[in-house]
């Protein structure tokens, strides 16, 4: 489910002998004829008589297994007893994909676009790094972030995964992604943090947008390909700060859920775990996720610079919320929205992605283009149901 793959011989140089003098060969060649005739007298001796001794290679010595607690093997050794692997099956679709352990009571996170071919009565099976498998229920769900909460049930000694502070990573930092790239089971990859605050969009298949996630994304060089999908991403004390989803593909050039079978170049993307840790308590809390809004019906098909607030909303309603957090800022139709909290947007996807990466509640800092003027307002984002 983040993401999609994929001698004639000839003469050696170097390889041709030269001619030597007469004298020199008729040496070399009276020499292998002695040479050859003593070597089959001893070998037909020593094939019928065993032998005065049998061949032994030189090899390492054994060494103890333990590697540094921050190699990418020390990080792997300690994580992979976390991350799953979850086979999905429906009437209509079945998958691979990859989750981690979040407690001792049977949570486990991955993404939404890994357990949707379930639908309502398929079925997710869940396979531990040790082999033991388990029958899943989903817990939550929700589109929007991609993400999703399933539950096993009857298994001990889980081993939850610890998580990290997505807001600490810098760029330049080492990165490790475990998961099922292609059903291959605890794969380990390793890279670095190539990027942050990256704004993506994934899915889209649904024709509606209605299966459209919005992610201000890590972006990192670790190899990710589909099934790798709702697996950790690591720092390097072996603590998640991501969860991997997409995939910028060669062949398509977007960034994509791995939903076909284009590889990785190297463009991996990941949801931050602060926004992953969030959604997943939601979701386990209520079954549901909210999702921070300004109260606005975006015009999506604005080509300019900047996020346009419409003329309308797509019921026909007011483009503004009246008495929502944009109303109360002042944002009119037409108003169009250059930056948040001082960082540059240039279209309504943007806009939704560094929405979505706050929390309701969460005060921003709007900059705003109207009638060639430029103007800043605060407002404090609200809340609305996901999907």
């Amino acid at each position: 489910s983040a993401a999609r793959q994929h001698e004639a011989a000839g003469p050696t140089p170097g390889r041709r002998r030269l001619r030597a003098t007469k004298t020199l060969v008729g040496g070399a060649l009276l020499v292998a004829l002695v040479s050859g005739g003593i070597g089959g007298v001893v070998g037909a001796y020593l094939e019928r008589n065993g032998g005065v001794g049998t061949v032994e290679l030189p090899q390492a010595a054994p060494e103890d297994a333990k590697r540094a607690p921050d190699s990418v093997a020390g990080i792997a050794a300690r994580a992979l007893p976390s991350v799953v692997t979850l086979h999905v099956s429906g009437s209509e679709a079945a998958g691979t994909g990859t989750g981690f352990v979040l407690d001792d009571r049977g949570h486990i996170l991955t993404n939404n676009h890994v357990v949707e071919p379930a639908g309502s009565d398929g079925e997710i099976t869940v396979t531990f790094n040790s082999g033991d498998t388990a029958q899943a229920t989903v817990v939550g769900r929700d589109s929007g972030y991609d993400l999703a909460v399933v539950k096993v049930k009857g298994v001990s000694g889980l081993t939850p995964m610890p998580l990290g502070n997505s807001d600490n990573v810098r760029v330049g930092d080492p990165v490790v992604a475990i998961g099922a790239p292609f059903d291959l089971a605890g794969t380990v990859t390793s890279g670095i943090i190539s990027a942050k605050e990256r704004p993506i969009t994934a899915g889209g298949e649904e024709g509606d947008g209605s299966d459209v996630s919005y992610v201000d994304a890590l972006q990192t060089d670790a190899p990710i390909n589909p099934g790798n999908s709702g697996g950790p991403l690591l720092d390097a004390q072996g603590r998640a700060i991501g969860i991997n989803s997409a995939i910028r593909s060669a062949d398509t050039g977007s960034a994509e859920s791995d939903g076909g079978q284009a590889g990785s170049i190297g463009l991996g993307f990941a949801i931050p775990i602060n926004q992953g840790k969030r959604v997943a308590e939601e979701l386990i809390n209520t079954g549901k996720a909210t999702h921070p809004v300004i109260g606005i019906t975006l015009d999506m098909g604005y080509a300019g610079d900047g996020a346009r607030v419409g003329a309308k909303s797509g019921d026909g309603g007011p483009a503004v919320t009246k008495g929502g957090p944009g109303a109360k800022a002042g944002i009119e139709p037409g108003d169009v929205i250059t930056a948040v909290d001082g960082q540059r947007v240039h279209s309504g996807e943007e806009l939704i992605v560094k929405t979505r990466a706050h929390r309701p509640g969460d005060r921003l800092e709007l900059t705003l283009e109207r009638d060639g003027k430029e103007t800043k307002v605060s407002l404090v984002l609200g809340s609305a149901g996901g999907d």
